[in-house]
């Protein structure tokens, strides 16, 4: 147990530091060299340095300081000394750091240095840290005013580069946003992970016939559970199983065509899986190396 602990602190500590290092080649060799701005804190940051010339690791340090009193309110204390010791080690890296300009072509220059900082920050964020303070206001407001996280931080950043455009110029302002929109996307894909699960809830009275079709043909792990139909307030009932799985998202087809093929009536719910532990999906996915199922999901 404790060697458990003690290698997951530093597991967590090295893909942090990952993070810092990812995020600061984004700024350095990317964003900054070519007067690029970002969302968020950081781009608070950048915009007044642009402005008024003062070093961003400092103004990272000041601009993060309101965010982090507010995460001491919403979030553990934990993150919060994380998220702390983070935007130091980002300040100090971006201070110190010496990286080469690697290209001056703007389309270049949003999308991958929108690769490289939203990469880092997701990492961070999936580790219990952010370099970000604007997430933090996200979660402040919509526990305070039930606004939603996504909303608070598109608006934060309207306005942002918004003055942007009226203090650098449009162009930047355009190219800031696509550099947002990339960083954005793959902080998300960070966090959430690369592979795109679903989940699927199945009702028919064809139950243990679509159950044995699913195990064999697509391979993956199920779960049943008990219920019942009927009709009305004294209708007829009559009690089934219900089947739930979840399947990579490139074989949904696969599994709508063995469950029409048994019952085209059947009753399919589908949803969205951001994440999945244990069980035996890990070798659902693994099959083409010969590994073997068994058990639940």
């Amino acid at each position: 147990m404790k060697h458990s602990k003690t290698y997951n602190f530093f597991s967590e500590f090295a893909q942090i530091t990952l993070g810092i290092i990812l995020a600061s080649i984004g700024l350095k060799a990317f964003l900054l060299p070519n007067g690029f701005m970002d969302g968020g804190v950081t781009g608070i940051a950048l915009l007044v340095n642009r402005v008024i010339g003062v070093d961003i690791s400092l103004l990272l340090v000041i601009f993060s300081l309101p965010f982090l009193i507010l995460g001491y309110y919403t979030v553990s204390i934990r993150i919060v000394i994380k998220s702390i010791l983070s935007i130091l080690a980002f300040a100090l890296l971006i201070h110190f750091g010496n990286y080469d300009t690697i290209t001056d072509d703007k389309l270049l220059i949003s999308i991958f240095g929108g690769l490289c900082l939203g990469g880092g920050i997701g990492i961070a964020i999936r580790n219990g840290s952010v370099l970000d303070g604007s997430e933090i206001l996200g979660i402040y407001l919509n526990d305070k005013f039930g606004l939603s996280i996504g909303r608070v931080i598109l608006m934060f950043n309207i306005i942002l580069f918004s003055i942007t455009a009226m203090v650098v110029s449009m162009e930047v302002a355009l190219y800031s946003i696509l550099t947002y929109i990339v960083t954005a996307k793959v902080t998300d894909m960070t966090i959430e992970g690369f592979e795109d699960f679903i989940g699927v809830t199945i009702v028919s009275n064809e139950y243990a016939d679509i159950k044995h079709a699913i195990m064999i043909e697509l391979g993956v792990g199920l779960t049943t559970y008990k219920g019942s139909k009927g009709f009305g307030s004294n209708g007829p009932q009559q009690d089934f199983d219900i089947i739930h799985t979840i399947i990579n998202r490139i074989d949904i087809k696969k599994m709508h065509r063995i469950i029409e093929d048994i019952d085209e009536n059947a009753f399919i719910v589908e949803f969205d899986v951001n994440n999945v532990k244990g069980g035996v999906l890990r070798h659902y996915l693994d099959k083409k190396k010969g590994k073997t199922l068994g058990g639940k999901l």
